[in-house]
This record gives C-alpha cells, sequence and structure tokens, in this order.
C-alpha cells in the first residue's frame, strides 16, 4: 500500500493590487487624514485646533465606517484612542511641558493596548493582519506568531514611551520634537522588518507556502 505524501498547506493572500488598495485606503483613513487635518490647522489655526481636529475627524470616520458597514477596524480605533489621549493631555493646560507629555503617553496607549490582547485568542497583530492583508490563522504555529508579535510591539512602544519621557526633560522643544519623530520612525521600521522576517521565518518552518487569490 503506497503511503500518500501530505497536502502543502497554503496560506492565501488577496491579490497585489487589492491588497495594496487595502492598505493604502486603511492607513489613509487612521492616519493620513487625521493627521493631514491636524498640519492643516494647525499651520492656519494653532497646535490645540489642529489636535482637536484631527480627533474630530477620527471619530466622525468612526461614526460612518459604523453606520455604513457595521464595524470599525482596529487601525482606527487605535488612531481615536492615541488622539483622543493627546488632545486632552496637550488643550488641558497651556504649559509647554503639557503639549510634550501627550508623545509618550499616546505611545503608554499603544503599549497597553497591545499588551492587552497579546494573551488572548485575538492579539492585536492578528486582527491588523487580518483587517489589513486579510491574513487568518490556519494553523496554530502562527497564532503564536501573532501572539509574540503583538508582545514586541508592545515592547517597542514601552521603549517609545520611556524614550520620549527622558527626552521630554533633557532636550530643547525642536530637538525633543525632531528627535521623537526620527526614533519612532525608526522603530517602526525595525519593527516591521522584524515581523516580516519572523513571519516568514515561521511560515517556512511550518511548511506553508504563500500563495495569492486571483485578480
Amino acid at each position: 500500500m503506497l503511503n500518500r505524501m501530505p497536502a502543502t498547506e497554503h496560506l492565501e493572500l488577496p491579490h497585489p493590487r487589492r491588497l495594496l488598495c487595502t492598505s493604502a485606503w486603511s492607513m489613509a483613513e487612521s492616519v493620513g487624514l487625521p493627521f493631514g487635518t491636524y498640519v492643516v490647522i494647525t499651520d492656519v489655526v494653532s497646535p490645540d485646533a489642529g489636535l482637536l481636529a484631527g480627533t474630530a475627524v477620527v471619530w466622525l470616520l468612526i461614526a460612518a465606517r459604523k453606520i455604513l458597514t457595521g464595524s470599525v477596524t482596529s487601525l482606527l480605533t487605535i488612531s481615536a484612542l492615541v488622539l483622543t489621549v493627546q488632545t486632552a493631555v496637550a488643550v488641558s493646560t497651556g504649559f509647554l511641558w503639557m503639549f510634550q507629555l501627550q508623545f509618550p503617553l499616546g505611545n503608554l496607549a499603544m503599549c497597553v493596548m497591545f499588551a492587552r490582547t497579546a494573551p488572548t485568542r485575538k492579539p492585536l497583530v492578528a486582527q491588523l493582519a487580518a483587517e489589513m492583508v486579510a491574513i487568518k490563522a490556519p494553523h496554530p504555529g502562527l497564532h503564536r506568531f501573532f501572539q509574540g508579535a503583538t508582545w514586541l510591539w508592545a515592547g517597542l512602544f514601552l521603549l517609545l514611551t520611556l524614550g520620549m519621557a527622558v527626552m521630554m526633560v533633557t532636550e530643547p522643544f525642536k530637538l525633543f520634537m525632531l528627535l521623537s519623530t526620527l526614533v519612532t520612525v525608526a522603530l517602526t521600521v525595525v519593527g516591521t522588518g522584524i515581523c516580516a522576517l519572523w513571519f516568514f521565518a515561521v511560515v517556512r518552518r511550518l511548511g506553508l507556502r504563500l500563495r495569492f487569490s486571483p485578480a
């Protein structure tokens, strides 16, 4: 009696064009529109007005999504949480240090959100992957990866929180703003790169093959 080779499991992703459009729209509504509003209103009116306008935009997007689709993406929820915390802190007083405090507090909120979901059955990275790139978890090994990646991002945001808190009291305002932006971008790139390499390593170890759905 011949033994049949086990069928290779596949992890299916959307067509690259659809994947790009979905990811671009998700980033635009969660980051681009609120941040763009903040920049424009800040330039025309004031930083406090910019924060209020950006927060209003993200909550309007949440309301519109809830009415039109009945659901709200995790990335949009994260954006709303962070902007709300930052706005509440920044406009509560007129002190410069309170405006600076919004940045470490925003990262602390992100840290708590990622850490809270990491040990659960729905780690935040898995939710983001499902919403942005339609990655499901057909294999238990992928669930463990998503949990680990969620812990990784919680750690990165904690590192950002501590770093910005130190820079607040050691650096002048303009240098603080520059360094906080550079460090945030750098850690985001590093975290994304680590997760990508880790994901492909797990997929290879599990014997899964990636394939794209038809256009």
